[in-house]
């Protein structure tokens, strides 16, 4: 494939588009929002614009549409970022202009169901950024997790390499974000397990593709933005799963897929984020917690060995839904280096 284009990155300074290309939920749950945006004021130097639908639920995909393409038109907006995910984006897709967002790309920061339009843009050729949305991240009760904070600084602002840290702790147990208390402090932490290695004898390098597993599922259904095969030969893969919770059976048959599809054994080295498994409508215990991720653990390695086996993975790399998260480039180089154990990706 033709190397991607990295957008310039933004300036302190500079104006930066927030909306809501998925869900509209800024306007039902405005504690986290409003303190993303000033957070992205206070502690990143940048002007957050909004957009008509930012705050608008059930907004449609051609209004929605209409903002993404308001924000990549104008020249004095250098990065646009998500406030959420949702669960339709793909409706979006239809109404993309691709010629306008190419003569103007710029960096596009989200996940979970950002993962459509993040997967549109490694079709036009442009690297986008898996991660850091205003409401999840910058919005956090408290303060930014430091792992969070330097991976979304850097994102942002630097280009080059950045080695990616295994964190001492973590969490994925959600306060309610209609409460003033639940930001009132930091949310409660647990020690985090480091990362697993499977097949760690080498070191591959390659451009990255992936994101939200459920999304990707949706993606194939619909026969919308997922390439040949060949399109993805030495692609460094990574994957998260949200807060549905999808068990291990999904996530195998999901897997599975993809390896009947011919797309598994193109990628030789998978990244998988380590699995939220509490929801408010499973609020599971510690233990409950602990066998959701071993499932999914193994039902990853049981498609790996039917359709990938050489293929090297890295498991628990914090990448999607719990906290902290690490921002990917979506379509950016990743090192890993299994003998040393080692995660590198480029900005």
């Amino acid at each position: 494939m033709t190397a991607p284009v990295h957008p310039p990155k933004p300036r302190p300074g500079d104006r930066i588009a927030v909306l809501s290309p998925s869900s509209g939920l800024a306007g039902l749950l405005p504690l986290p929002y409003e303190l993303g945006v000033r957070r992205l004021v206070e502690e990143f130097g940048l002007k957050p614009v909004e957009y008509p639908t930012t705050r608008r639920f059930g907004s449609t995909p051609q209004d929605r549409a209409a903002d993404l393409h308001a924000a990549f038109a104008d020249p004095e907006i250098r990065a646009v970022v998500s406030t959420i995910g949702g669960d339709d984006q793909i409706t979006l897709l239809p109404f993309l202009d691709d010629e306008l967002i190419r003569a103007d790309p710029k960096p596009f920061f989200g996940f979970s169901d950002n993962t459509n339009l993040l997967t549109h843009l490694w079709n036009l050729g442009i690297v986008g950024y898996h991660g850091a949305s205003v409401m999840t991240q910058y919005g956090r009760p408290g303060a930014l997790h430091p792992v969070t904070a330097a991976s979304a600084r850097a994102a942002l602002f630097t280009p080059g390499p950045y080695e990616l840290t295994e964190p001492a702790d973590f969490n994925d147990v959600d306060l309610p974000w209609d409460d003033p208390e639940t930001f009132a402090g930091e949310p409660p932490m647990q020690p985090a397990r480091g990362w697993t290695w499977h097949r760690p004898e080498r070191v591959v390098e390659g451009v990255s593709w992936g994101g939200n597993l459920e999304i990707l599922g949706w993606l194939m259904m619909a026969d919308r933005g997922i390439r040949t095969p060949e399109a993805y030969e030495g692609c460094v893969l990574f994957l998260e799963t949200s807060e549905e919770l999808p068990g291990g059976e999904e996530v195998f048959r999901i897997l599975r897929n993809m390896g009947e599809r011919g797309l598994l054994a193109r990628f030789p080295a998978l990244l998988m984020g380590r699995a939220k498994a509490w929801s408010f409508d499973r609020r599971h215990t510690p233990e409950e917690r602990e066998a959701h991720r071993t499932g999914q653990r193994e039902a990853v390695l049981r498609a790996l060995a039917a359709y990938a086996p050489d293929t090297m993975a890295v498991f628990d790399v914090d990448l999607g839904h719990t906290d902290p998260q690490v921002v990917i480039p979506y379509g950016g180089l990743i090192r890993v280096d299994g003998p040393a154990r080692r995660i590198t990706v480029t900005y």
